[in-house]
């Protein structure tokens, strides 16, 4: 039976891996200023989930903060970099 579904019966399609870390995984929020629309969502949910380590990312447009949840310690410079190209800036970490 091919199945994506994990142990605990949520879907999956990524690595065992990744599961694994999302164990160990640091959720860090950041001040983001310059987000105003859903476009605005899409493009750093895009630019900050295509990094190494990270599993989710979850924007508040309207508080003005990004919740990056990664494997670990996040790469904050990685990711000021990401928000930063799409335009936004990142004013540090909430």
């Amino acid at each position: 039976m091919g199945s994506c579904c994990t142990p605990d019966n949520s879907c999956s399609t990524t690595t065992e891996a990744t599961a694994v870390a999302v164990a160990d995984s640091t959720v860090t929020v950041y001040a983001v200023t310059g987000m105003t629309c859903g476009h605005c969502r899409t493009a750093i949910t895009k630019s900050v989930s295509a990094l190494d380590g990270v599993i989710s990312v979850d924007v508040d447009v309207d508080g003005g903060l990004v919740t990056v949840t990664t494997g670990g310690e996040p790469d904050d410079a990685a990711i000021t970099a990401a928000v930063d190209d799409g335009g936004y800036e990142l004013t540090g970490r909430a």
